[in-house]
């Protein structure tokens, strides 16, 4: 049964779950709780305290609302349910302090960052910052990293709130990032100088609250306010994740994930994010003819003339592969029955039962995997075929569920029967 709590967020009260923390019952109070290493998918590490609230009757000083569940609050003296403010003067304060602690070592970056315009600190110390620093020392300053050909690494700017770590770990199952050091000597690294071994390891972009870890590929190419943003499906697998395109002009400049809980959450895996880099570099934009041994350019009526001469009288085959449209299966069909060809729905030709659906379409939706108690694997990595699916398929593991496979051995960041 539900352990409901009634409690008072800034004279409004609701009634939530006793296991919820107070920033999740602050937003489903509608009341905006600032933070940078909390994260609802991610375990709580309550690092940069900028979430701090005041609890009335509890500590006398403002507590981290992402580590304290409601039903650790105490109720008033007569009964009344508690008091949670986040607009006080001691919230206020706290949060100043708390901003210029984290500004202090950070870089003014930000006319030459890429985060710039999408930042959390710079909308957050326009919040609670101040015009001038008291800190007349010199700053800290770190190494960058190579994680890699994808993600860009400007450490300086790191203000340690461990979400790359956590997500690392816990989502994308790969151990090689961790932080060292204690104090201001703290810093986030990589095991022995590793670059990431993941195809999850672009989420990082996204999760990092300033410019510390920026996609190298779209680097110092356009601004956020700049591009035009389409929300779409994604291609790339047959997950079917949820993503926006942003383009500059006509040009596809980056793609993002979008949050849908009943299919990727609000990860997409590598191949998806960066695929718009083929849209132009290295792209066949017009047709070649070869001769002699080399590749010379053609318009389109003399490509087809020839392709046409090369099928004439002869045996065609047709090759149709995972990301062909349906319209252009069906052209390919038309040509190679046109030709005398035959076209066969299956290489072995084995045909699907039509009155029998079920026999072969799934009734279990992707969302059915986080409660699922056994999964089986048949001739599949799904670490590779799809990795946002096999993030999901992790987590199931994590909470109990048993996952066996059948087919050859491969590295699923979990252990499989």
């Amino acid at each position: 049964m539900t352990d409901l709590k009634k409690i008072i967020i800034d004279d409004k009260e609701i009634e939530v779950d006793g296991a919820m923390t107070l920033i999740q019952a602050c937003e489903l109070a509608n009341v905006e709780v600032p933070r940078f290493c909390y994260h609802e998918r991610l375990s709580i590490a309550g690092n940069c305290r900028m979430c701090l609230v005041e609890v009335v009757g509890g500590p006398p000083k403002p507590a981290a609302s992402c580590a304290m569940q409601v039903r650790d609050l105490r109720p008033g003296p007569e009964g009344q349910p508690p008091v949670v403010k986040t607009n006080s003067p001691m919230v206020k304060k706290a949060r100043e302090g708390v901003m210029e602690f984290l500004l202090i070592n950070h870089p003014l970056d930000c006319p030459i960052c890429d985060q710039g315009g999408e930042c959390d600190l710079q909308d957050q110390a326009m919040a609670y910052g101040v015009d001038f620093s008291r800190y007349r020392e010199v700053k800290r300053a770190s190494t960058d990293l190579d994680l890699g050909p994808l993600v860009e690494t400007h450490m300086t700017r790191c203000i340690s709130c461990t979400r790359c770590v956590r997500f690392t770990t816990e989502v994308a199952g790969i151990t090689q990032m961790g932080q060292t050091g204690r104090g201001e000597d703290a810093e986030i690294t990589s095991y022995l100088g590793e670059t990431l071994d993941s195809n999850l390891q672009g989420n990082i972009i996204d999760l990092c609250p300033v410019g510390a870890l920026t996609s190298k590929p779209y680097a110092f190419t356009a601004r956020p306010w700049e591009l035009t943003k389409t929300e779409t499906i994604d291609v790339m697998d047959a997950l079917g994740s949820n993503i926006r395109v942003d383009a500059k002009g006509r040009e596809v400049m980056r793609i993002m994930p979008r949050n849908h809980d009943g299919v990727n959450e609000e990860w997409i895996s590598d191949k998806t994010r960066f695929v718009w880099d083929g849209l132009r570099r290295q792209r066949l934009d017009r047709p070649y003819i070869r001769e002699n041994g080399k590749l010379r350019p053609a318009n389109w009526d003399e490509a087809l003339r020839a392709a046409a001469a090369a099928m004439k009288d002869r045996k065609v085959a047709g090759l149709v592969g995972d990301l062909v449209p349906v319209e252009a299966a069906f052209a390919m069909k038309q040509l190679i029955t046109g030709l005398g060809g035959e076209v066969e729905c299956r290489t072995d030709g084995a045909k699907l039962p039509a009155g029998n659906r079920s026999a072969y379409v799934g009734t279990a939706t992707i969302e059915d995997i986080d409660t699922a108690h056994m999964i089986q694997l048949v001739g599949c990595n799904p670490r590779v075929d799809a990795p946002v699916l096999n993030a999901r398929i992790r987590k199931a593991w994590i909470n109990g569920a048993m996952v066996g496979l059948v087919g050859e051995p491969v590295d699923l960041t979990y252990d499989y029967a």
